[in-house]
């Protein structure tokens, strides 16, 4: 074949060859857009999800600075109870004690006087 010989199938091979490479590039383009866009997307959640989190450490840290304050009001309510509780039981005590001997007496009163 000469240079100045003009084959259609070659050139129509190359126009073939041409447009595949242009769809190829297109599809390569439009892949990369999706690709930025998602790695996009997920940047901007990423970041959504650090500022939750940089919100649950702060009120993590304010709700044990509450405990670490309220643990010793804590402590003294609850000796506070066992202390009542002892009392009570001590009262309790006291009373059945003086239930009991009312109880002696005025029986020994009534037997008294009835006789």
């Amino acid at each position: 074949m000469s240079t100045s010989e003009f084959d259609p199938r070659l050139h129509q091979q190359l126009g073939e060859l041409l447009a595949e490479v242009r769809n190829l590039r297109d599809a390569f383009r439009q892949a990369e857009i999706k690709s930025d866009t998602s790695r996009s997307q997920m940047h901007g959640r990423l970041d959504l999800l650090v500022d939750r989190v940089g919100k649950v450490e702060g009120t993590v840290a304010a709700v044990q600075e509450d405990i670490t304050e309220m643990r010793p009001v804590t402590d003294d309510v609850r000796r506070w109870k066992l202390m009542g509780l002892g009392a009570l039981g001590v009262v309790g005590l006291g009373g059945t004690a003086l239930g009991v001997s009312l109880a002696g007496v005025f029986d020994r009163v009534i037997k008294y006087l009835h006789g």
